[in-house]
């Protein structure tokens, strides 16, 4: 009930105040002539009595108005709790007008099997094959990012004005730049015919380029297979979420959805239980080449730079999930049978990588009203790995919420007569959990008045069994498979219960630096080391860009000047505007990650605390260099506006003294970028050292009291030992290492077992 709706509570009844009576006139006789003293004494007792009075008065007024405040905060906050609350959708189920086709080219078009896929770039190889696959038609989906001529003989292209032209309701929801419009193809498809949906992507090839060699495309009729299916055992009730890849020969890789507490499950079944084929509503293939896995996986698990080549058991029979227990779903290789058509809805609150998998864990949960269940099926399609990084933060919605998430739909029920009241239900209570907002919650009432205009019947409700007690498993009913245990050399990891601590450190790291830049600057020869580095800090930051005194397209660094290599910084900031901040390092510098999450990433960094790289050096009889890049300091000093000044000649009181700072790392805040950028235009073509410019620069900036202390213990050395060695110069608790030499594999190498004990995932990549 809304708030206007609500009866204003009534304030409280002002307490009965006694009122003096009335004077009379001539109540007192002429006033005679006394002094007060004589007054005061002949009228005492009026006097205490008319304070005693106006006291009473002035008691009961405040508590008056003290009770009607705090009548009016309470009213206050009940109307703010009534705004904060999440509405309920209202729907007149029995007045949704029909939505007809009477704009596309295709009105009249009507096919049972459709292939949906969202097309970003112009058509890929593997979607050329796809249109090619006998009794399917494919629709692709286009966004913002796609070209406007995208065309492709045999495809139906839905371009944006041809979405906004169909009437349905969900357009309205729908972000411009994401595949999560595919919503849009599944309803044109249903409207056309449809009573298969294989959701893909453009760069999955269907292996023979046959779904029916793979799938149950038939559940029903002559064509179905009617036979039992292998089903996971439901012997252990707190058992909610599997990893279907063990059961498919690859025990050490997970699906992207799996919760990372569950990576280190991989032991294989010890027996399954079998179920009746048809109502494998929804079918889940497996991938070979680059499986559906998590950032967290491509990051750990890759052995070199060659792309992933995975393999899985082809001869694996498929298996069913029971009612209570769950796996990842994906929305590039999965047929929905026309009974779970709903459950294609893709949420748009979340981010795009956990969109799909949120909605594979909904729609599992919704699909067990309906007696049916999902199936995971032996490779259906072949995917190339394009070796590029995987957007860490896009999975930020799975890594947080998708474990807390399984065993509340597990422990859901609905009161509601009605499979959509039910699943309206569902998205409700999950907004109110906070899994995805009400944005998600109005597309959710978008989606199914949209399903029912197009014809769509929603599925009868079957009784579940799920508070019942479970039943027994005989001895009969076990059935034995033992998956094969595939080779995973390439994977270059061992399956211990460590990995779990490992990969939540991992985790950790990248949610702290996934969006700081890291610029690095290699002295040395970067055709040796470029990819190395890449490697390395490329796990932790946003990116990593790389600079040299000599460009290298082949490895993408950048030209640079390592003397004036400020001036570059600018350009770079422009290139990555959303970053939090940018780390510059040289590469004979070592940054131990794992010591650096204290720091406040608001704040500046620098060795201003490091004596060796942080000095203040005398300009009076030192030599040309020194006193002309003072003068350069003082005629830039000399021109800054009144905030850096100030803060320079608060941190400089002398200007016969010049700050120099080896500079080998520094970092700069988000909220510190433009200043840095408006230094560096003072500066211009004045030839200031990078040792000089950067103190100059954070002096002015900011009161070195203000810089963040983090890099103040690093490890500082003049010159590297000339052992080497981890035990003389390395130390794993330190932030920072200087310095240390990696000219070649075979020192990154040793330089990876060396911090490991740090990040133990590192021996993964040697």
């Amino acid at each position: 009930m809304l708030v206007q709706d609500r009866a204003v509570p009534k304030s409280p009844k002002p307490h009965q105040i006694r009122t003096l009576p009335t004077l009379k006139p001539n109540r007192f006789a002429e006033p005679k002539n006394l002094d007060f003293s004589t007054w005061v004494c002949d009228n005492f007792y009026r006097i205490i009595t008319i304070f005693v009075l106006i006291a009473t008065v002035a008691a009961v007024f405040f508590l008056y108005t003290s009770t009607d405040t705090a009548s009016l905060l309470c009213l206050q906050s009940q109307t703010q709790r009534a705004m904060d609350s999440i509405s309920f959708p209202q729907i007149n189920w029995n007045s949704i007008k029909p939505i007809a086709d009477k704009t596309s080219l295709y009105a009249n078009f009507r096919s049972e099997q459709w292939i949906v896929v969202s097309v970003s770039s112009y058509p890929s190889e593997a979607l050329k094959k796809m249109v090619k696959i006998n009794g399917w038609q494919v629709l692709a989906i286009g966004n913002s990012r796609t070209p406007r001529d995208w065309s492709l003989k045999g495809a139906i292209f839905l371009s944006l004005d041809m979405q906004a032209n169909l009437g349905f309701r969900v357009v309205d929801h729908l972000p411009y730049d994401s595949y999560v419009r595919k919503s849009v193809g599944y309803l044109f498809a249903i409207q056309h015919g449809a009573k298969k949906i294989f959701d893909a992507d453009d760069r999955g090839e269907v292996i023979d380029n046959a779904l029916g060699k793979h799938f149950d495309v038939e559940l029903v009729g002559e064509g179905a297979r009617q036979e039992v299916i292998l089903q996971y055992s439901h012997d252990n009730p707190n058992r909610t979420v599997v990893n279907p890849y063990i059961h498919f020969g690859q025990r050490s890789v997970w699906p992207r959805g799996l919760p990372l507490e569950n990576v280190v499950e991989i032991g294989h079944e010890e027996f399954y239980t079998e179920v009746f084929g048809g109502k494998q509503f929804i079918q889940q293939g497996i991938s070979n080449g680059l499986p559906d896995v998590d950032s967290v996986f491509y990051f750990t698990r890759k052995s070199g730079l060659e792309a992933f080549d995975i393999r899985f058991d082809e001869h694996a029979p498929k298996v069913a999930l029971p009612q209570g227990m769950m796996v990842p779903l994906n929305s590039f290789n999965t047929i929905y049978h026309s009974s779970a058509f709903w459950a294609l809805m893709l949420p748009v609150s979340v981010s795009t990588m956990a969109s799909d998998v949120l909605r594979g864990y909904w729609g599992q949960r919704l699909l067990w009203e309906i007696g049916g269940y999902v199936a995971v099926y032996p490779p259906t399609v072949h995917r190339y790995d394009r070796i590029e990084a995987y957007p860490f933060s896009e999975e930020k919605d799975l890594h947080v919420n998708v474990g807390r998430l399984i065993k509340f739909l597990v422990l859901w029920r609905s009161n509601k007569h009605r499979l959509f009241e039910k699943i309206l239900d569902l998205s409700y209570v999950m907004a109110e959990e906070g899994f995805w907002t009400e944005q998600d919650l109005k597309f959710t009432a978008a989606w199914l008045q949209d399903l029912l205009a197009v014809g769509y019947q929603q599925p009868r409700l079957m009784s579940l069994e799920l508070d019942r007690p479970r039943a027994i498993i005989s001895h009969g009913d076990r059935k034995d498979f033992i998956p094969q245990k595939l080779p995973s050399i390439h994977l270059a990891v061992e399956e211990t219960g460590t990995v779990s601590s490992e990969i939540g450190n991992l985790i950790r790291w990248r949610k702290n630096f996934g969006n700081v830049v890291l610029i690095m600057f290699c002295n040395g020869p970067v055709e040796r080391t470029a990819l190395e580095w890449r490697l390395l800090y490329g796990r932790i930051f946003k990116t990593v860009v790389i600079l040299s005194a000599q460009k290298n397209s082949d490895h993408a660094v950048e030209q640079g000047q390592l003397d004036q290599i400020y001036k570059q910084l600018p350009k770079i900031f422009d290139r990555f505007s959303s970053a939090d901040g940018f780390l510059f390092l040289e590469d004979d510098t070592i940054i131990n990650y794992w010591n650096l999450l204290q720091a406040d990433k608001s704040k500046l960094w620098i060795a201003d605390k490091v004596s060796m790289s942080w000095t203040t050096a005398s300009t009076s009889g030192n030599s040309d260099w020194y006193s002309k890049q003072a003068d350069m300091v003082k005629e830039v000093v000399s021109t800054m506006p009144v905030h850096f000044q100030v803060n320079y000649k608060e941190a400089v009181r002398s200007d016969k003294s010049l700050t120099i700072c080896s500079s080998e790392i520094f970092y700069i805040p988000r909220r510190f970028v433009s200043d840095f950028v408006d230094l560096v235009n003072l500066v211009g073509h004045i030839e200031v050292h990078q040792k000089v410019a950067i103190p100059m620069f954070f002096l002015s900036m900011d009161l070195p009291q203000n810089f963040d202390s983090v890099v103040s213990t690093m490890v500082y050395k003049q010159d590297l030992p000339s052992t080497n060695s981890s035990s003389t110069h390395y130390s794993a608790q330190a932030p920072a290492v200087h310095p240390w030499k990696v000219s070649s594999e075979q020192e990154f190498i040793k330089l990876i077992r060396i911090m490991s004990e740090g990040d133990p995932l590192l021996m993964e990549l040697v």
